[in-house]
């Protein structure tokens, strides 16, 4: 897949994809790093190459399927979709909990901020489901997946993670790499294969608990080395940074049939129908439907409006028997082989963005919620530069070619 600047120029491949450049294929022979929980094997396959937008200025739409939790226990929805990535030409974001790599008998290593030790408001996974966790996120990478963090404890409300100090921050970030980075010791697996990845590198970012606490986090997860968060709420908009970081946002979609719109994600649909996790049963494929639809008008708007990307959040749950499961399959079914379009992970997002002129992206960010450029695609680029040159960005530089 190549994120070239004028989509439509590519070829595709029979998974929707781009064409790809040459890839570095991880070596045979992975160093171990650490008690051996993880490795460094070489270049993550699979990686698209980020290119400056094309002569016609015309973006591609990007579209970022992404997951909270992201655990692999008897529902089997960890590896459900990362086969459907594969199957749909999507790379996706599996925002991993740190916890579903450590076993409760061991819960007392984790010292949650404001909590007493070995506290969760999320489950710990049993020692098979932790192996299988482990597998899923093993293969997911090597697919060409992001691995990110959803954190630990999953606290909420008055006293979680909107109270959080940036120190606390910190100390919940540094604990969510050490869970990932030293599940050998902690599990006794010795004879699992390491996963392919140095996690200190991989994590640039992730979402919070709840969306809660972004501002503390901001602050805590730059100084972590992160490049990206998505914990808070937005609209289809172009992404701009928010405290040295790209802030790429869940975004309000329409509610078919409803005068008010909902965030891009599974529980929020979920809210705003049966209010709980059980509804009638009768009522589940409406649910269903209604989320689809949601999900497929936003994607719409944005596709023939400003070429926002859409970021679609959820969690590996089958709530109300699992509609919401199947209307992200069916939209990811959908969408990941359209023209133009481009299913990525936020760290290939992120790539691109900072790959593209300031003056360029300032213009996108100019465009309202399912805007098209007043002079359309073919003067948008001429536009952006010379917006680049006026704002002093390029001016008095090397000559153009």
């Amino acid at each position: 897949m190549v994120m070239s600047g004028c989509a439509g120029e590519t070829t595709r491949s029979p998974e929707g994809q781009g064409s790809s450049a040459p890839e570095e294929k991880p070596e045979q022979q992975a160093r171990v790093i650490g008690d051996g929980s993880t490795s460094i094997s070489g270049r993550q396959p699979n990686q698209p190459v980020p290119r400056k937008l094309g002569k016609n200025g015309k973006p591609p739409q990007f579209v970022v399927f992404s997951w909270d939790g992201a655990g692999e226990d008897g529902k089997k929805l960890f590896s459900r979709f990362r086969k459907a990535g594969k199957r749909y030409g999507a790379s996706q974001s599996f925002f991993l909990s740190g916890i579903y790599a450590l076993p409760e008998a061991k819960s007392h290593r984790y010292a949650p901020p404001g909590h007493a030790s070995g506290a969760s408001d999320i489950g710990y996974l049993k020692d098979k489901n932790i192996r299988a966790t482990l597998r899923e996120v093993r293969k997911a990478w090597l697919d060409g997946n992001e691995i990110g963090t959803h954190f630990n404890g999953h606290f909420c409300g008055p006293r979680g993670v909107g109270s959080w100090s940036a120190d606390q921050w910190k100390s919940e970030i540094r604990q969510a790499k050490w869970f990932v980075e030293h599940w050998k010791t902690t599990t006794g697996f010795k004879r699992e294969a390491p996963l392919p990845f140095d996690y200190d590198k991989e994590l640039i970012g992730g979402r919070a608990p709840c969306l809660e606490g972004q501002q503390n986090l901001l602050s805590a997860a730059r100084q972590m080395g992160f490049r990206y968060d998505s914990s808070g709420n937005g609209t289809q908009v172009w992404p701009g940074k928010k405290g040295g970081l790209w802030d790429v946002p869940l975004q309000e979609v329409p509610v078919p049939g409803r005068k008010f719109e909902t965030l891009s994600m599974d529980y929020n649909f979920l809210a705003n129908q049966s209010g709980t996790v059980h509804g009638p049963v009768a009522k589940h494929a409406s649910y269903g439907r209604e989320m689809r639809q949601g999900l497929m008008k936003g994607f719409e708007r944005a596709y023939k409006g400003n070429r926002a990307p859409m970021v679609i959040g959820n969690h590996f749950e089958d709530w109300n028997g699992g509609v919401y499961m199947d209307a992200v399959e069916s939209v990811m079914k959908s969408v990941c082989r359209k023209q133009e379009v481009r299913c990525v992970s936020f760290r290939q997002l992120v790539e691109w963005l900072d790959a593209q002129d300031p003056g360029t992206l300032a213009k996108l960010r100019k465009l309202g919620v399912g805007e098209k450029p007043a002079g359309g695609w073919k003067t948008f680029r001429k536009d952006a530069r010379t917006t680049k040159l006026l704002s002093g960005h390029g001016a008095g530089g090397t000559k153009r070619q």
